[in-house]
């Protein structure tokens, strides 16, 4: 099947029996996982003991070989085994007491290139590219411009827009407040490269959500650790944060009082949560939705919930004239005036701190870290996620929860748990934070690209610095390591080193040298919610998804993922066309 090999092991050994057992290397501390029983050969080297198993290919393993009778450990081999192909373990004795053996492996039918696909796909893209740009010179082309121009007819739309969950816009469509004197204006002062951010998050999402090809590597992490499946909700929970600060700021610009600022955010909050608890629960395909098996925690539910806090902190702090307060320091003139702001995030953090490592957890070591299951050597089994985990299921109760976790698989953990429960979501608004903290830098050095970008470099540093001592630089050994599933605070100040980065170079590209228009992702970054919403609702239809003639094909997947979120693509680009925006 896909991602395993054909292992065949022989046993040459007269006697006794052999275990075969395996520990994949993503799985740390864990217990080796029996495989299979080998029986001893007759003597004869015509007639060795064979058993056949099928071993994973997406990480390395290893083998241990332990004889039936007193579980001596007669070898151990480490080994990445390809996928589909097919193997041979060979068990002989180098010595006539049998004391000495040897474990000797045979490639009997090399395995294929399961990347290949990927490779292609990019090429393929790639070249798709290429022809987007010779067309776009041809467009410099005064005749084929004009051509082009009196075919299309664009109009220009950017004016209509208000991107949900915060615009990034300089005028907010509060239908009763004046009208801005020139739309022209406001349309060149939008920022386009948080529009591209979060469709760039938002696409990447998509495919990850459809399957990412079936790779390893587009799935969530186990645990600790980080995949690419991993970057894109912090990074879409970052620019929120970032909208959050130039919406609000433009709403009270324009007159618009606090308190009706203040509804309108409890209505959007309310919105996003019963959209999720609603629209995109997981349970709803599976049956009638119902309170017995109906989960509460999601995606959309945290977006809510981090976007009430978020933006009801930055309303009570922020001030219409924000942009022309003049510091002691000019250099922290983004940080000094909110200090009370920076308050109530560090006490949300040693709330966290203190809730995760010191909250009594029954039958588990106080400040467990770890999945569960078979890892830490099978100590914990019951015990996955800590105290993360006991709040959800103490305060939700286990059926209203995350019922198949990432850790399930590697780690055979059978606790349910959800990784976007209760104690995450504190540093879920520590992400959406720092995003509002990139906000206030553009909107305090308007115009001043060198100061903008600085001091994204420097955020980006200050993140990459606190994360390398959190974390040790390692996967597993640090004080608390990365782990998307317990949303740690490593987790947050990683990610959000990547999101300074990425955003510093969207901006350079699209907004202060303007490069790049930011397509496609800047068309799904204007209709976010309806395309992560329609993407969960029409996930199982056509042509979104269509019955493969091999299910077991990295390429038929990553083909059925690709065109499902180049459709979405699509959709959003002839939304914008035709001027249709959903918020909320």
């Amino acid at each position: 099947r896909m991602d395993q090999a054909l292992l065949l092991v022989r046993n040459e050994l007269p006697a006794p029996g052999l275990r075969l057992a395996a520990r994949s290397g993503s799985c740390h501390q864990c217990l080796y996982q029996f495989l299979a029983f080998v029986p001893p050969s007759n003597g004869s080297l015509t007639k060795p003991g064979t058993a056949s198993v099928m071993v994973d290919t997406q990480h390395p393993l290893t083998l241990m070989l332990n004889s039936s009778v007193g579980d001596r450990e007669l070898c151990k081999r480490q080994y990445h085994f390809g996928e589909f192909g097919n193997y041979s373990l060979v068990v002989k004795a180098l010595t006539a007491n049998n004391e000495t053996v040897s474990c000797d492996l045979i490639i009997n039918e090399g395995p294929i290139n399961s990347y290949f696909p990927i490779l292609f796909a990019f090429l393929v893209y790639m070249g798709i590219l290429a022809v987007l740009i010779v067309g776009r010179l041809f467009m410099k082309i005064d005749p084929v411009r004009n051509w082009v121009y009196k075919k299309l007819n664009p109009r220009e739309t950017d004016r209509l827009i208000n991107s949900e969950l915060g615009s990034p816009n300089t005028t907010d469509s509060i239908n009763c407040d004046p009208a801005p004197p020139s739309w022209s204006t406001t349309s060149r002062q939008r920022l386009h490269s948080l529009d591209t951010f979060r469709g760039l998050s938002l696409v990447i999402m998509v495919f990850v959500n459809y399957g990412g090809g079936k790779y390893w590597f587009f799935k969530h992490e186990s645990w600790n650790g980080l995949t690419v499946a991993d970057l894109v909700f912090p990074w879409f929970v970052f620019i929120m944060g970032t909208s959050i600060a130039l919406s609000l700021s433009s709403m009270l610009r324009w007159g618009s009082s606090k308190w009706k600022v203040l509804r309108k955010i409890l209505w959007r909050s309310f919105l996003l949560i019963l959209l999720g608890i609603i629209v995109v629960n997981p349970n709803y395909c599976l049956k009638p939705l119902s309170w017995d098996n109906l989960r509460i925690p999601g995606v959309l539910q945290r977006l809510g919930f981090t976007y009430l806090v978020v933006a009801a902190l930055e309303l009570l702090f922020t001030r219409a004239d924000s942009g022309t307060w003049e510091a002691p320091y000019p250099a922290l003139q983004d940080i000094l005036p909110y200090w009370p702001q920076w308050i109530f995030i560090v006490m949300l953090e040693v709330i966290w701190l203190c809730l995760t490592f010191l909250l009594p957890v029954p039958d588990c070591p106080r400040g467990y870290l770890g999945p569960g299951g078979i890892g830490d050597f099978g100590k914990y089994p019951n015990c996955t996620g800590g105290a993360a985990g006991y709040i959800d299921r103490l305060l939700l109760g286990e059926k209203h929860i995350y019922q198949h976790p990432s850790s399930s698989v590697t780690y055979q953990t059978t606790m349910p748990y959800d990784p976007e429960g209760i104690l995450g979501t504190i540093n879920s608004i520590v992400m959406a934070f720092l995003g509002l903290q990139a906000g206030k830098i553009t909107l305090f050095y308007k115009d001043q690209h060198k100061q903008i970008m600085s001091r994204f470099i420097i955020w980006s540093i200050l993140m990459g610095i606190i994360s390398a001592i959190l974390t040790k630089c390692s996967k597993e050994e640090g004080f608390i390591p990365i782990n998307k599933n317990l949303w740690s605070i490593s987790y947050v100040t990683t990610t959000g080193c990547f999101a300074f980065i990425l955003l510093l170079l969207i901006y350079y590209l699209v907004d202060v040298k303007k490069f790049w228009s930011g397509a496609p992702f800047f068309y799904p970054g204007m209709n976010s919610i309806l395309v992560y919403i329609g993407h969960e609702v029409f996930e199982n239809y056509f042509p979104f998804k269509w019955k493969m003639q091999d299910s077991q094909s990295h390429a038929e997947h990553l083909t059925q993922n690709l065109t499902a979120t180049t459709l979405w693509v699509l959709v959003s680009y002839l939304l914008y066309r035709r001027r249709i925006f959903w918020k909320i």
